[in-house]
């Protein structure tokens, strides 16, 4: 997905753990947590370019984890081209550790269950 090419399941997989661990993420939020995270994107333009998705619907995703207090915050913003840098912030980076401490269990009927592995 970027220049060293991260692993497309290990992306997913934390999509999936972030959107368990937070239920009022979409998939697109997740995902933008998640590349943040595992340092795959960090301006809105390389997002979309890299999922694919119109760099509107990127900026309006940014616009709404930004308006849930310290998920992310924006670093920086180009008024010409119109692209964003961010950050997670405190509570992004308490998600995602939080997140990186489930472990994701295959069930037979091939849905995803979370279990905590710190107790």
């Amino acid at each position: 997905m970027s220049a060293s090419e991260p692993d497309p399941e290990a992306f997913l997989t934390a999509v999936d753990k972030l959107m368990i661990c937070d239920c009022r993420l979409t998939r697109l939020q997740a995902g933008l947590l998640a590349a943040t995270q595992l340092d795959i994107a960090h301006d809105s333009r390389s997002f979309a370019r890299l999922l694919g998705v119109p760099h509107a619907l990127v900026l309006r995703v940014l616009a709404e984890l930004g308006e849930r207090e310290g998920l992310i915050r924006v670093t920086k913003r180009d008024a010409r081209t119109m692209r964003n840098h961010y950050a997670l912030g405190e509570e992004g980076e308490s998600l995602c550790a939080l997140s990186g401490k489930l472990e994701i269990l295959q069930t037979r009927n091939g849905s995803l269950a979370g279990h905590s592995s710190a107790n």
